[in-house]
C-alpha cells in the first residue's frame, strides 16, 4: 500500500517507517522537523520507497494515499507545553486535515491517541470505556484535551461520512530512537545515570506508568490499522507498571551508574497512575507485549551511550 505517516521522522514514525517499508509498502514521510529528526530516518531516504515531505499537518495536504497513520504532536511535556496553542492546532487542524486526505482517497486513518486521555485516572487499571479525569483548563490540556477533541473528530467523520477509521491509545513508549533531550523519564534517567548524574525524580516517585518497548508498540500500531471492521479505541501499551523509583534503581543497576536519586517538586496535573487494561488488544488484535523491561532498557541505555558519545 502507499501509507502516508505524519511526523514519520519522530521517534515512533521513523520505527513505524522503517517497519512498513520491510514489509513492502510505500511511505510518504510527512513531518515538519518541529520534534522529528532527519537522523532518524537517514538510512531510509535512498529507499526509492520512501519519500521525505517537509511539511507541517496544519497546512492543507494533497495527496494520493491508501491509507494513513497520524502521528502528528509532540509527545512530551516539555516540546507540547512550549507553545501549547499550536500544540492544540495540530492535534485539531492536523486530524481535520488527515480526515479530510482520506475522505478524498477514500483511505483507511489511524490516530495516534494516547493514554493521557484518562487524565489522573481514578480508575486503575484503564480501559477503553473509561471517559477519564481530566483538567480542561490545566497546563497538559492542550495535549490531553487535544488528543479527546481528535478522537472525536475520528469518531464523528466514521459517523457521519464513514471513514474508515481507528484509534490507538499509546501508553509510555521507550526505545532506541529517543531524543536525549526529549523531557521523557525514560530518556532523563538514562542519561544522567550515564553521565552520573543525580537521577531527577519528581514527587516521591510513588507514582506509576507501564512502559512498552518501542517494536511492540509498533506491531500493535500495524494490527491495529491492518484489523478489518474495528472501530473501537483500543490501549496500546505494558499492563505491567513499575513506580518511578524502581525504574531509577533499574537503570541505574543496568548502567552501573554511581548516581543517586534526587527528588524535586511534582509537575502540576501530573498523573499518578497510568496502567492500561489490554484486554481489548490481546482478544482483538492477538497483540500483547514481548520485550521485558530490562531487556528493553539494556538496548535502550546503549543506544544513548553511543548517542552521547557522538555528541
Amino acid at each position: 500500500m502507499k501509507l502516508l505517516i505524519t511526523v514519520g521522522a519522530g521517534f515512533l514514525g521513523s520505527h513505524l517507517s522503517r517497519t512498513l517499508l520491510a514489509q513492502g509498502h510505500e511511505i510518504l514521510c510527512l513531518d515538519n522537523l518541529y520534534t522529528g529528526r532527519i537522523k532518524n530516518i537517514e538510512g531510509l531516504i535512498s529507499n526509492q520507497k520512501f519519500r521525505f515531505i517537509d511539511q507541517d499537518v496544519q497546512d492543507t495536504l494533497d495527496f494520493e494515499i491508501e491509507g494513513i497513520f497520524n502521528l502528528a504532536c509532540p509527545a512530551s511535556p516539555i516540546h507540547y507545553q512550549r507553545d501549547p496553542v499550536r500544540t492544540l492546532r495540530t492535534n485539531v487542524q492536523g486530524a481535520i486535515n488527515v480526515l479530510e486526505l482520506a475522505r478524498r482517497n477514500d483511505a483507511r486513518v489511524l490516530q495516534a491517541s494516547t493514554s493521557e486521555v484518562y487524565g489522573d485516572p481514578k480508575v486503575n487499571p484503564q480501559n477503553e470505556l473509561y471517559w477519564g479525569n481530566v483538567n480542561p483548563i490545566g497546563i497538559r490540556s492542550c495535549y490531553d484535551e487535544g488528543k479527546r477533541a481528535a478522537e472525536t473528530l475520528f469518531s464523528d467523520y466514521h459517523r457521519q461520512y464513514a471513514t474508515d477509521t481507528r484509534i490507538a491509545r499509546i501508553f509510555n513508549t521507550y526505545g532506541p530512537g529517543m531524543a536525549s533531550d526529549d523531557g521523557r523519564v525514560v530518556s532523563n534517567l538514562i542519561c544522567q545515570a550515564i553521565k552520573n548524574e543525580p537521577l531527577t525524580i519528581y514527587g516521591d516517585g510513588s507514582q506509576s506508568r507501564s512502559f512498552c518497548y518501542v517494536s511492540d508498540l509498533i506491531d500493535g500500531l500495524i494490527s491495529l490499522f491492518f484489523k478489518e471492521n474495528f472501530l473501537s479505541p483500543v490501549n496500546l501499551g505494558n499492563p505491567f507498571p513499575r513506580t518511578m523509583n524502581q525504574l531509577a534503581n533499574e537503570i541505574t543497576r543496568i548502567s552501573k551508574s554511581d548516581s543517586k536519586i534526587e527528588f524535586v517538586k511534582l509537575p502540576k496535573d501530573d498523573p499518578l497512575i497510568r496502567e492500561p487494561d489490554i484486554t481489548v488488544a490481546t482478544a482483538e488484535l492477538n497483540w500483547q507485549p514481548k520485550v521485558e523491561l530490562e531487556e528493553g532498557l539494556i538496548r535502550t541505555v546503549q543506544y544513548f551511550r553511543d548517542e552521547l558519545l557522538e555528541k
